[in-house]
């Protein structure tokens, strides 16, 4: 008997194949995720995003990863893609006619709601809430920056929204949009195995998770909580309700404030 034929959204990869070829001379599936990276320094992609769920999700064709190599945008015999701040001061900045063509192109394709993101420690801070609102769109364009920042008429020029992992500051955006990416990913119909497992998991309902246990039932002289081993259903979503909002009191008194428990 023939194999049935794969679904257009799905492409044959060969096992041997390394991460970065992940990504090499793939179609664009119609109705596929996907992300858009402009960086500098396009070898550090797929990165993590190649291994686990999210890197079998690339190799079926679950999502799709392009990156956009800012330096072929440079100016000039050096392609340079940076220059000294208006008004004076420390670092560079990079240039306006660099990012935007890059933009033009990383965008040349994209169709329905498609957000332009740029990783930045002045950004509005990335939350769960967030990358399910991304998940849900057509795709993302993320613009890692380097050096003391873009010029501004990039951010007004092209509706850019800044976002940031949190209140420190790293190197460059590509960490940042790797772990953006994996968080929206994983989101994705079919990428996890069990759709239940991103709403019981933490900040979805507003909580942090309750404890997980396994086998064995007993170790190191530390038991498994009895109310887990008794099969009654209610008795265990009630103590897993508690324990999540026992921790998220004590851990984050901010998620606290604006947990609102469902009826």
């Amino acid at each position: 008997m023939n194999n049935p034929p794969r679904s257009h959204r799905r492409q044959s990869v060969r096992p041997s194949l390394k991460p970065r070829e992940l990504m090499q001379d793939t179609p664009d599936y119609a109705g596929v995720w996907r992300a858009e990276i402009i960086t500098l320094f396009p070898d550090l992609f797929p990165g993590v995003l190649g291994a686990s769920l999210t890197g079998r999700a690339l190799q079926e064709g679950s999502w799709q990863l392009r990156t956009h190599d800012l330096r072929s945008y440079g100016v000039g015999k050096h392609r340079n893609v940076d220059d000294t701040p208006a008004g004076g001061g420390a670092g560079m900045v990079m240039r306006a006619d660099v990012v935007g063509p890059a933009i033009e192109t990383a965008m040349a394709g994209a169709a329905g709601r498609w957000p332009i993101l740029y990783m930045s420690p002045r950004g509005r801070r990335f939350d769960q809430a967030m990358a399910q609102d991304l998940a849900t769109c057509s795709g993302v364009t993320i613009l890692c920056g380097r050096f003391e920042g873009v010029d501004e008429r990039v951010m007004q020029h092209y509706g850019v929204t800044e976002v940031s992992l949190g209140d420190f500051v790293m190197t460059g955006g590509e960490l940042a949009a790797q772990a953006m990416v994996d968080a929206t990913v994983r989101l994705l119909p079919g990428v996890l195995g069990n759709a239940d497992s991103t709403v019981e998991e933490s900040h979805s309902s507003g909580l942090l998770e309750h404890p997980q246990y396994t086998r064995p039932a007993e170790w190191l002289g530390h038991q498994i909580p009895p109310v887990l081993m008794s099969g009654n259903h209610g008795e265990i979503a009630k103590w897993r309700l508690d324990q999540a909002e026992q921790l998220t009191k004590c851990r984050r008194p901010d998620m606290w404030a604006k947990y609102s428990p469902k009826k």
